[in-house]
């Protein structure tokens, strides 16, 4: 992400588009008796014939110090209960997310399908190994820090510093935990102002409780949740689709398309991982002149005709990655 200019909000995925009529139906598909579903790392949502959407695959590594509520943090955004104690995660822990959004410009929406990987601070320390593996083929890191502990706030440079490395091209991202414990707060706004002028990197808010109960008391209002955890999860998802769209991308311009060959050049390491995966290609220089493509180490793909659809980056022919959905 460095040297790319941060999106603006609103202006690559419709803002709450959710809180349409068709997003609202999108919704449905990740609640249940108006209680979250919760999905497992193999599981994904069950949609209708008649609403199609794209799957984009995401893994984002939770990174902080202890007790800072990474944990929380998570629960927050999948709709699980958010602890009432501090426990320190041993291990690695994933949670799936899977969050609905649509690009501006296109009729079909995109699910998000979120892997967010927490690793306690203790087992980091003590296994060299466990850092690399949450890294290995991610997309953002989620630097943590509590509003109620303000050298969690400070540590949050050298902490990206001791995670990333300046090659390292993951997107990168800070949230501030505990926003509802606003009488104890040690971090200001001005503070956060300073911190986004230096660092250029996107701040994030979110509250450390539990959201409204349904009428038995105990189970938590889904409905409810997707509201309160709407504004990071949107931040999130397009932040991740701007990375993906709009940073710069490989250009094969030595591939004869459509042509005798049907093997491309081995993929670049900057393309998204996603094996299997559907990549979508623009042969250009027309916006229907469209291929799909597997990755199995090459691309492979043969040329299909298709309605107009999103414009290309690039207005030759030579082959251009543009984006991507899980199969």
């Amino acid at each position: 992400m460095a040297g790319v200019a941060l999106p603006k909000p609103g202006s690559l995925l419709i803002p709450d588009w959710q809180q349409s009529a068709e997003g609202k139906e999108y919704l449905n598909s990740i609640l249940r008796k108006k209680k979250r579903k919760h999905f497992g790392l193999l599981e994904r949502p069950v949609l209708p014939p008649q609403l199609p959407a794209d799957i984009a695959n995401y893994k984002i590594v939770v990174c902080g110090k202890g007790g800072v509520g990474k944990t929380s943090l998570i629960a927050k955004l999948a709709g699980l209960e958010v602890p009432n104690a501090h426990h320190e995660t041993t291990g690695i822990q994933t949670t799936c997310v899977h969050w609905p959004a649509c690009p501006r410009g296109s009729e079909r929406p995109v699910i998000f399908r979120l892997q967010f990987w927490d690793c306690g601070e203790t087992a980091l320390r003590k296994f060299d190994h466990i850092l690399p593996a949450c890294k290995e083929k991610g997309d953002a890191v989620l630097f943590v820090f509590s509003f109620t502990d303000r050298s969690s706030f400070e540590d949050v440079p050298a902490l990206i510093s001791r995670t990333l490395g300046d090659d390292e091209d993951l997107a990168r991202v800070v949230i501030g935990t505990k926003l509802d414990q606003y009488m104890h707060t040690d971090v200001t706004e001005q503070d956060l102002r300073v911190f986004q002028r230096t660092w250029h990197l996107p701040v994030m808010r979110v509250r450390s409780v539990n959201g409204p109960r349904l009428c038995d008391g105990r189970s938590l209002d889904g409905r409810a949740g997707l509201a309160d955890a709407a504004p990071v999860l949107n931040g999130l998802v397009e932040l991740l689709w701007h990375r993906d769209q709009v940073a710069p991308w490989t250009l094969f311009s030595e591939v004869n398309w459509p042509g005798g060959g049907s093997t491309a050049p081995r993929l670049s390491p900057r393309l998204p991982h996603c094996a299997p995966a559907t990549l979508r290609l623009y042969t250009g220089p027309h916006w229907e002149d469209i291929a799909w493509a597997t990755i199995t180490g090459h691309v492979e793909a043969s040329p299909i005709r298709t309605g107009r659809g999103q414009q290309p980056l690039y207005s030759d022919r030579s082959l251009c990655i543009m984006t991507k959905t899980a199969i």
